[in-house]
């Protein structure tokens, strides 16, 4: 039996699935850390729950449950919660935590040694920091790749960020469907390279692609570009460039992050690294200095990926899961990409909506 039908055969005797669960567990963006130092007590919804985080003042980064377990007062700073000497101080009665989650002080009395927050896991890299959401409020069951070698002169990172109705494994399955890559962003010579590449909770596809652009609205170019789309889990993707023609590399964080079980906030991140050389496909900008010149491009390749982005929203809008998709022969990527996401969720994931006041992990 060809792959294809194996794939085929496998998604029609496993998925009994008619919606998505809004909720897959994993590691999931959760903001910049210097969004945190600057806001103080930072508060957002995030998978699905009142969510605030802060750190102290040795850096250490807590992200917890809003909600004080003394008599259940919210903890953001819009009712009255802020931090002290780096402690969060419930706006309440006073309690205070530190950024292990435990109540270390109150106003009139020793703490109850059982007060504590219910914290998330966390974790950092290249100044984001990311959160674990557990199924039944387990603890993480694998961990995010470390930090990308810093090997050459690196950009500053650039975000941009997309609020709309979708959901992570919509919107990450568009690194395997390269057919929409010519339909919806007019690429050509969109090309597979290799095989896909799985193991656990890592999976690996790269492909070739061309692409003309209209720059400062007068200089046309034709970019060259290679692609390795990094995957682990449904909130990190990590997309290595090669932009062969320019002469430079980047790398792309793609981080999709379920807020309140209807909307996703997406992540755009890119770094560009420098290039001594001058840029000939770009003759306006190769007289600039080198670090100049290529922030200038990493601001305007960052601004190119937002608004293909925005192409696809009006389409992950108004799309309805398929769980059982009419795919032609050459789309064997996306059937391995749904038997590579089923790990994230539940053995009984039918019609789920996850009872999102049990994913947390409670530190102890």
């Amino acid at each position: 039996m060809s792959d294809f039908n194996t794939l085929r055969k496998h998604l029609i005797e496993t998925s009994s699935v008619t919606e998505l669960d809004p909720f897959p567990e994993g590691w999931y963006f959760f903001a910049k850390r210097e969004e945190i130092r600057r806001a103080g007590l930072f508060h957002r919804t995030w998978m699905g729950d009142k969510v605030v985080a802060w750190s102290d003042d040795d850096g250490n980064i807590c992200v917890a449950r809003s909600t004080c377990p003394h008599l259940g007062s919210a903890l953001s700073p819009d009712v009255g919660g802020r931090v002290k000497n780096g402690r969060l101080v419930c706006p309440f009665h006073g309690f205070e935590y530190n950024t292990s989650g435990k109540c270390v002080a109150t106003p009139s009395a020793p703490p109850p040694k059982s007060a504590r927050l219910s914290v998330y896991e966390v974790r950092e890299l290249n100044g984001m920091v990311f959160a674990w959401s557990g199924r039944d409020g387990r603890d993480s069951q694998w961990q995010l790749p470390p930090d990308p070698v810093d090997e050459g002169d690196w950009t500053t990172l650039r975000v941009r960020s997309i609020r709309f109705k979708g959901h992570p494994q919509e919107t990450t399955e568009n690194a395997v469907d390269l057919a929409h890559l010519s339909s919806v962003h007019g690429y050509t010579k969109v090309q597979p390279v290799g095989d896909i590449f799985e193991d656990g909770t890592y999976f690996r596809y790269c492909w070739n692609f061309r692409r003309k652009k209209t720059l400062f609205w007068m200089v046309k170019t034709t970019i060259d570009v290679s692609v390795t789309a990094n995957i682990h889990g449904l909130g990190y993707s990590l997309v290595e460039m090669r932009l062969h023609n320019v002469g430079m590399d980047g790398r792309l964080w793609i981080l999709a992050t379920p807020e309140d079980g209807e909307t996703i906030e997406l992540k755009i991140a890119l770094q560009l690294r420098s290039q001594h050389r001058p840029i000939r496909s770009f003759w306006g900008l190769r007289f600039l200095p080198t670090k100049l010149r290529t922030e200038l491009l990493n601001q305007i390749v960052v601004s190119t990926v937002r608004s293909e982005v925005l192409e696809d929203i009006t389409i992950w809008e108004n799309k309805r899961f398929r769980p059982l998709p009419r795919l032609t022969r050459d789309e064997t990527g996306i059937l391995k990409y749904r038997r590579y996401c089923e790990q994230f969720y539940g053995d009984d994931r039918e019609g789920s909506t996850s009872d999102v006041s049990v994913q947390r992990t409670q530190t102890t």
